[in-house]
């Protein structure tokens, strides 16, 4: 189910000219989603990523929503989002370890970003007992 997601999160991208993919054929974007793909659980700010960026802030912001199609931070915590829905389904690990282990300071503010993303909680998620809208076939 996660991979036709993503799956058809990528063609709507690709067609559109904007999304990740088209994200990362830019040099300065692909430093900073790159960085936010192998450190999720850093503290990332906005001027964090545009450094990585090598541009300002404002440009950063800017360049990154016209090629993304979303701001940086919501990005981020989409990508958290996504990494903590495969843990919910493929591992044993607790709401509380997720939550740590992906950066976010409380699990009431992981709640609340997992439970607006995927229309249920962590703990419906991981019982299957809520299929969530984005993720049907």
């Amino acid at each position: 189910m996660l991979v036709q997601a993503l799956r058809r999160h990528l063609i709507e991208g690709i067609s559109s000219g904007v999304g990740s993919l088209v994200a990362l054929a830019d040099p300065h974007m692909k430093a900073a989603i790159t960085a936010m793909h192998d450190d999720p659980s850093h503290r990332w700010t906005l001027q964090s990523l545009a450094e990585r960026a090598g541009t300002s802030r404002t440009s950063f912001a800017l360049s990154f929503k016209e090629t993304a199609g979303t701001s940086p931070m919501e990005y981020l915590t989409r990508w958290r989002i996504m990494l903590a829905g495969d843990r919910l389904a493929t591992s044993r690990d607790s709401v509380s370890e997720i939550t740590q282990a992906l950066g976010y300071e409380s699990e009431s503010t992981f709640n609340t970003a997992f439970k607006r993303l995927q229309g249920c909680s962590p703990r419906q998620y991981s019982r299957g007992s809520s299929v969530p809208p984005q993720i049907r076939a």
